[in-house]
């Protein structure tokens, strides 16, 4: 997310780089045995809030380590002195950003009067802060806590999502400017749009709503959610789901407060609320989770707190695809796994993650499925022939279906793409198999995906600028030389030798059978 870590907004981040970039002019002072010790830093930046620092000078070298509220104890690996003369004038390190695609920034630090400062930039966020010496005192107010990381080895299935969750979630179009009235709002057009009736029946609450823990460490919402309970009764009184949203760090992709030390309590409060559904981000913690087994055993200690409240509550995980999680999501307890980075409301975003990016078709089925993010029909940053590709796109793939706009002021077109019963057959098609493409040339792609009674769904994709005519070659896909064949877009059957006409961006989505 943006701030969300730059996650969920225009703009995002498309990995987790974790380091300051920053310089610093000298006071006149040299890098010495005076420079070493502890540190503890004053207002500092909210992002990552680097609270303290220790650095030494043994017979192995130069070492550091720099805490961060967001990430924990980070090493300063590869600390080194620079500049002229033989102390240098200036240290450089960088941190360990958790992910191995990308490369860590260098973070730059030098001395300030009788402290040291720090500038420069981590992320989007600028670094402007002092560190004076610490007492032992200090240094010891400011330890990060440290948790066991104890999980079960296989977290038994919740009986859920036999068919991929479709609903509506917050982030796409309001960010952390979600509240309880808009959330009733949303949950009341749902009914009244037809959408409810269609299949959406989750009304999923993103970051945002969290407030502060109380002193049993129960997390209460913030004042714009006066009140979990109700706004989940009100909820479920209109035939619809609740879900919301955690992540295992201490902060969440936006800086509220995670679930890091309190996942079982955590989700007992949320099933005391009545929650259906939770998003669970791999939002900080780098520092700690940063390994395949290490996010696999937060991702399993969070299922099985889950399955301990004894309430149906469908969990996703949301790790970005990072330790191919689709091999081990079903075995934490997931019923969906985000498969890449967050999508954005553009053609190329839907369509590098939609074409190319679709997750491994194996690991998906009843009760699990390859996650490639919302959906972003209807916020504007496409066209219609756009739309109608990320949605068929979505359906081929068995994919989540959660919507990303503002249910309450949808167009007519928004509101016919969201609600073709015919595609959201497909989607839902309780055989469960993911479609494959078949055919790539030239910019157009034929994609196919078996349906439980027999027929087969059929993408025809115009990936290029200009129309072009797709024609079908049935016998090549197993289905005769005459199958049945109906547009589901159009609504309407056609010749199994007609030559679609597709537009630039656009698709024709078939259903054929033999």
């Amino acid at each position: 997310m943006t701030k969300r870590f730059l996650g969920h907004a225009p703009g995002r981040v498309l990995g987790w780089v974790l380091g300051v970039l920053a310089g610093v002019l000298l006071t006149g002072q040299a890098w010495g045995a005076d420079l070493m010790g502890d540190w503890v830093f004053q207002a500092a930046p909210s992002f990552p809030r680097f609270t303290k620092m220790v650095i030494r000078h043994d017979t192995d070298g130069l070492r550091g380590t720099i805490t961060s509220e967001w990430y924990g104890d980070l090493p300063m690996l590869d600390l080194k002195a620079v500049g002229e003369g033989p102390a240098g004038e200036r240290l450089v390190f960088h941190i360990d950003n958790g992910n191995p695609k990308l490369k860590p920034l260098d973070l730059t630090l030098a001395p300030d009067g009788s402290g040291i400062r720090l500038t420069g930039q981590v992320w989007y966020e600028k670094q402007d802060a002092t560190a004076h010496r610490a007492t032992a005192a200090e240094m010891a107010a400011l330890d990060f806590p440290t948790y066991p990381l104890l999980a079960p080895a296989y977290v038994p299935s919740n009986g859920l999502a036999r068919t991929p969750p479709m609903g509506w979630s917050s982030w796409n179009k309001f960010a952390e400017a979600i509240d309880d009235k808009t959330v009733r709002e949303i949950a009341d057009a749902l009914v009244r749009s037809g959408l409810r009736d269609a299949g959406y029946v989750y009304v999923n609450i993103d970051d945002g709503w969290q407030g502060d823990r109380g002193p049993d460490g129960v997390l209460h919402p913030n004042v714009k959610f006066p009140d979990m309970k109700a706004l989940a009764d009100y909820v479920h009184a209109r035939g619809l789901k609740l879900g919301i949203y955690s992540s295992p760090g201490p902060k969440t992709c936006a800086g509220y407060a995670g679930s890091y030390g309190h996942v079982e309590q955590d989700a007992r409060t949320w099933a005391e609320w009545g929650v259906d559904y939770l998003k669970y981000d791999l939002c900080s913690g780098e520092g700690f989770y940063h390994t395949a087994e290490t996010v696999r055993a937060v991702y399993q200690q969070m299922g099985a707190a889950l399955n301990a409240t004894r309430r149906p509550i469908v969990y996703s995980l949301c790790e970005y695809g990072r330790f191919d999680v689709g091999a081990w999501g079903r075995d934490v307890g997931g019923n969906l796994w985000r498969t890449t980075g967050d999508i954005e409301d553009s053609y190329a975003s839907m369509a590098a993650i939609g074409f190319d990016k679709n997750g491994v078709p194996r690991h998906t089925g009843p009760g699990g499925w390859n996650d490639p993010d919302m959906l972003e029909v209807g916020n504007g940053g496409m066209t219609t022939e756009e739309y109608r590709t990320h949605i068929s796109l979505w359906a081929l793939m068995a994919a989540p279906l959660l919507m990303g706009n503002d249910a309450r002021s949808m167009t007519r077109d928004t509101l016919a793409l969201l609600g073709n019963a015919e595609v959201i057959a497909i989607d839902q098609d309780p055989l469960g198999r993911q479609g494959l493409p078949v055919r790539k040339r030239d910019g157009m792609e034929i994609w196919t995906r078996p349906l439980a009674d027999g027929s087969v769904a059929v993408g025809l994709f115009n990936r290029t600028d200009t129309p072009v005519a797709i024609t079908a070659d049935w016998p090549a896909l197993g289905l005769g030389d005459h199958p049945k064949v109906r547009d589901l877009w159009a609504h309407r059957s056609v010749a199994p030798n007609a030559a679609h006409m597709v537009p630039a961006h656009g698709v024709v989505l078939l259903r054929a059978k033999p």
